[in-house]
């Protein structure tokens, strides 16, 4: 048997994608979370992740300004030290140039609260209400230099109900999320990057 992957999670909140993915790495899955990191030394993630064993890391961002190779080359240091095979974004709210995603080619994934490609950026839920769409979600993609672009490995589905606000949607949306970036995590590093598709 083949030792588990490593895994960091990348947070910069509450980080309860980041718990649902810790807690499913266990018994015969393929991966381990190794390291959960943040860019906020305040994040409410970084104590739960902590009181659940793992190792954390803070690398605050707002030092550095807008020299984002600066911030990055500190995040790539902080993580090294973890000997990590793949990254997870989980609410992590910095966008990381190709200098920093080019190094992580193929072992990076996010998750995104829309049916990507419609609705990258921010205020997602917001954008689906006003369009008239009846069904939201999220999508867990590879991430590449491109923002929320690369190639999508899970959706999850979720009806867009009339008089929803964003915060309605964005609520049951996150329950999918908490379904979905754990089974693409499985499936991704058993080699297997077939889609993962939930909902209607």
């Amino acid at each position: 048997m083949t030792a588990p992957k490593r895994v960091a999670l990348l947070i910069s909140g509450g980080g309860s994608n980041m718990v649902k993915l810790a807690q499913s790495m266990s018994g015969d899955h393929p991966g381990r979370p190794a390291l959960v990191l943040s860019n906020l030394p305040g994040a409410g993630g970084l104590q739960k992740a902590a009181d659940m064993g793992i190792a954390t890391e803070v690398v605050d961002h707002r030092p550095f300004g807008k020299d984002r190779a600066g911030f990055e080359t500190a995040l790539q240091a902080a993580i090294a030290p973890y000997a990590i095979d793949v990254i997870c974004l989980a609410g992590f709210m910095r966008v990381l140039t190709e200098g920093f995603v080019s190094q992580w080619d193929g072992r990076m994934l996010n998750i995104h609260p829309s049916l990507l490609p419609k609705y990258k950026g921010l205020h997602t839920h917001a954008r689906a209400i006003e369009a008239g769409d009846t069904l939201a979600g999220c999508t867990v993609h590879e991430v590449t230099p491109a923002l929320d672009d690369g190639p999508i490995l899970g959706q999850a589905k979720v009806p867009v109900r009339p008089g929803d606000t964003p915060d309605d949607l964005a609520a049951r949306v996150l329950v999918q999320e908490h379904q979905l970036y754990p089974a693409v995590l499985r499936r991704f590093l058993n080699g297997d990057k077939t889609p993962v598709i939930l909902g209607g």
